[in-house]
Formats: C-alpha cells, sequence, structure tokens
C-alpha cells in the first residue's frame, strides 16, 4: 500500500508538486497537469525538465492521469477517439522514461438523451476501449478505468458488462469514492437518483487495483445531470470512504491511494477563479495528512 495524488491541486508548478509530496512523506505522485498542461501535452524539452526534477527529489509519477476516452470525449466522434490515440501513443514513451505502469482512462461520454443500454452505442464504446486497451497491452502497461460520469461510470451494472466486453489483462479498475455521489445511477427508468459508492464498490471491488480519494455531499439535488456538491476532507462527505477503506485494508489491499482533494481546485472548472497559490498548497498537504490519519484509525 502507498500513497499519491493529483499534485497538480497544490501547483500547477512541479516545484510545488514535489516539495508538497516530500513534505507528506511520500514517494510518488499522480501526474496530470504541469503548467496548465497535461503531462502528455507539455513539450519535450519541459518533460525533460520535469524527468530531472523528479529524479534529483527522489519522486516518481506513479500513474499518468489521462484524459483518454474521458467524460468530454463523444464514442461516436471519430476525431475525440483519434485524439484519444494520438494522447496515448505520447504518453507511453514518457511513461517509459518515467518508469510509470499506470495510466488512467476512461470509457467515453454517453449522452444524456440516449438510452444507456443503446446496443449500437455499446458496440462502438468496446471496440475503441478495447483499442485503446491493446495499445496498452502492447506497451505493457495497464488501463486504469476510472468510475467518472462516462459509460462505465453510469453504475456498477456498466462497468461489469464493460469488463465481460474488454478481455485483457492491462485493463483493470481504479475506483473513486467521490464520484458515485453526483453521478445518476442510469438502470431502469428515469428519474435517476445519485449513486451510492458502496453500492457501485462492493459490486466491482474484486477488479479493483487503484484508489482515488475525493469526499464531497449534495448541496441540493433538483434533478440536474449533475447535481451541485460541496467537497469534504475525507470520510466526511457521502462517499462512504471509512466503510470502503475499511473493507479494502481487510482484504489485503496493497495498491495505491491517490488524493484528489477538490477542496481548493476543481480540476475541470477552468472558468472559476484561481483560489491563492498558498491555499491551494495547504489545503492539498493539509488533506493528505488527515487521510493518512484516517487510514491509520482503521488499521487498528
Amino acid at each position: 500500500m502507498y500513497y499519491t495524488g493529483f499534485a497538480d491541486e497544490a501547483s500547477q508548478n512541479i516545484d510545488l508538486q514535489i516539495k508538497a509530496t516530500k513534505e507528506l512523506g511520500w514517494k510518488y505522485i499522480e501526474s496530470r497537469n504541469i503548467d496548465g498542461q497535461n503531462i502528455t501535452d507539455i513539450p519535450d524539452d519541459k518533460f525533460e525538465e520535469v524527468y530531472g526534477k523528479l529524479n534529483a527529489a527522489g519522486v516518481g509519477i506513479n500513474c499518468f492521469g489521462s484524459a483518454i476516452a474521458n467524460w468530454q470525449k463523444q464514442p461516436r466522434q471519430e476525431e475525440d477517439f483519434q485524439n484519444s490515440i494520438a494522447e496515448l501513443k505520447r504518453a507511453i514513451p514518457r511513461m517509459r522514461r518515467l518508469g510509470t505502469k499506470l495510466l488512467r482512462g476512461m470509457s467515453f461520454a454517453v449522452p444524456q438523451d440516449e438510452p444507456p443500454d443503446s446496443a449500437e452505442l455499446e458496440k462502438i464504446i468496446f471496440a475503441k476501449v478495447n483499442h485503446l486497451v491493446k495499445m496498452c497491452e502492447d506497451a505493457g502497461i495497464t488501463y486504469l478505468h476510472e468510475n467518472c460520469m462516462n459509460y462505465g461510470g453510469m453504475s456498477y451494472l456498466h462497468t461489469l458488462k464493460l469488463l465481460d466486453n474488454v478481455k485483457s489483462p492491462a485493463f483493470k479498475l481504479l475506483f473513486d469514492t467521490g464520484n458515485p455521489v453526483f453521478t445518476r445511477r442510469r438502470i431502469g427508468n428515469q428519474p435517476y437518483p445519485t449513486q451510492s459508492a458502496w453500492e457501485f464498490y462492493d459490486n466491482v471491488k474484486e477488479f479493483v487495483i487503484y484508489m482515488h480519494i475525493k469526499d464531497c455531499v449534495i448541496i441540493e439535488d433538483k434533478g440536474e445531470i449533475r447535481p451541485p456538491v460541496r467537497f469534504t476532507f475525507a470520510g466526511e462527505g457521502e462517499g462512504d470512504v471509512r466503510k470502503i477503506i475499511e473493507d479494502l485494508l481487510k482484504r489485503g489491499y496493497d495498491g495505491g491511494f491517490s488524493i484528489e482533494p477538490h477542496l481548493a481546485v476543481v480540476h475541470h472548472e477552468q472558468d472559476k477563479p484561481a483560489p491563492d497559490e498558498q491555499i491551494r498548497y495547504r489545503n492539498y498537504v493539509e488533506y493528505g495528512k488527515r487521510f493518512m490519519l484516517l487510514v491509520n484509525d482503521l488499521k487498528r
């Protein structure tokens, strides 16, 4: 078991990302953005600079937090698929350079006005995810599917169906404790309720090898596609964090816990004013410290 996190929530600056990681006593960062660009997209000279700084600090990148097949990409849009292929082609050599074996990916968006179990749409999604996973398998890396606002994230049944249709040793699950709180459970007929993090986790846990830790509470659910939430420290929201962590520990979980606080900054809400850099940094470190205390408490 090890700790890591989306250190771009502490700062966009790699020096401060490294500093926050070392202040927590951790050895890893789940890399996403550096100076406003995903690690797959930064220029080659910038990547080499980042590589040198990480090596000098003794900090590794345990996972690439990519945007491949994410909830902003439509399965029927060939351009979105080709962009995901291009992102993966850029990521693979950088992952090899860093010795990184895990890549966060998703399973494309599902239009809200479309049936969640459209056979025609599923055929497209399964084919495209299989292609991306095969690229990872050939490169010796693991494609970690996150239960976000994508096909597999619509419910545990959709994730299980994805697992049934993407047969590869390189395809595993990443479970995010916070995402179910504000994601509709698209099973049965509308109106769809929001999900239970525990129900989702309990039905897919045998395939989970990596965890994202965030937590939140719904402010008010008026039937929006995504109801507004207030993000909290881990264990203080509706993401069943303590219950899930306790179960993982009892089952001998030996993977990573990656914090994604969202307390000072929500990665995909770039239209909001940026918080003070010191606030971001302090929130990230405080979140990490509190989460380690939570895990230690559950170990007793």
